[in-house]
């Protein structure tokens, strides 16, 4: 891993932190997933258009269905998470998105290709189940049933995680799609698919334009450039190396759940997201 490539991911992990804290404060329905989506597309437009004249890249039908799939995924992904917002806490949703998903592909491949996961792939596996574990402890009864639903919100969207960053790796290693051009088609699709919902429920996205409109602009611009700069060190280093390091972000989002929204448990839920992290760098190395 070059030092390059270490800083762009570091950035990348406290960008990513900043945007899912800024989703949350925002209350993250649908129609404001579209909202920032389309602000996005817009947003990036410019820049779209000049890496496509300059750069040139080849844009067939491998390239487009690679795009699509991974437009597909990521739009999975947004909405898993934001519907995991409005039930969950930050400091619950997120370690458990970002952190769940090395232990979801580790049992994948127990089941599906018969691996045997190293002692220290064990190891890691155990430290991230006892940081869920001790995330979901502790709360008063009355917050059980959100905290089940987010529980499973998180869990989805760490599996929609871990399939479009195979899928994105591939898209802007093999099939050579600049990293930008591959957020902001997956932004248009997204735009495009959610146009329905946005229709039928105009009034939200009103709400969501008057009252959060910073936010939706913010996660607009912070997204992208998160993720733009990930696959940008991705096109150089390998998947195993990157992504463990990306996973700082669960110990940020924690932080500012617990801070900055005054989410309950706190000490309990940052030492819980410090656990998970560490669980996942230790099944990297496993």
């Amino acid at each position: 891993m070059t030092t390059i490539a270490f800083v762009l991911v570091l950035v990348s992990a406290t960008l990513h932190a900043t945007w899912n804290f800024l989703a949350k404060r925002a209350g993250g329905d649908t129609a404001f997933v579209w909202l920032f989506s389309t602000l996005a597309t817009v947003v990036y437009l410019p820049l779209a258009i000049v890496i496509l004249i300059v750069q040139k890249p080849q844009l067939g039908a491998p390239e487009l269905t690679a795009l699509a799939i991974t437009s597909g995924l990521h739009i999975a992904y947004y909405l898993f998470l934001n519907w995991g917002y409005q039930v969950g806490d930050l400091s619950l949703v997120y370690p458990i998105a970002r952190g769940a998903g090395p232990v979801l592909a580790v049992i994948g491949a127990v089941i599906l290709l018969g691996e045997r996961p190293s002692l220290w792939a064990v190891c890691g596996m155990l430290l991230i189940s006892t940081g869920i574990i001790i995330l979901t402890s502790g709360s008063r009864s009355e917050h059980k049933g959100s905290i089940r639903l987010g529980v499973i919100y998180g869990l989805l969207t760490a599996v929609a995680i871990g399939a479009y960053t195979l899928q994105d790796k591939q898209v802007v290693s093999f099939f050579l799609v600049p990293p930008l051009i591959l957020t902001w088609t997956s932004s248009l699709v997204q735009t495009l698919f959610l146009a329905p919902h946005a229709i039928r429920h105009w009034d939200r996205v009103k709400f969501n334009w008057d009252k959060h409109k910073r936010e939706a602009f913010s996660i607009g611009i912070l997204d992208s450039l998160s993720y733009i700069l990930f696959l940008i060190a991705l096109s150089s280093s390998a998947v195993a190396q990157l992504s463990p390091l990306r996973q700082t972000s669960i110990l940020i989002g924690a932080f500012l759940g617990v801070r900055m929204l005054s989410e309950e448990g706190g000490r309990r839920r940052i030492v819980a997201a410090l656990v998970m992290m560490v669980g996942v760098i230790v099944l990297a190395v496993g």
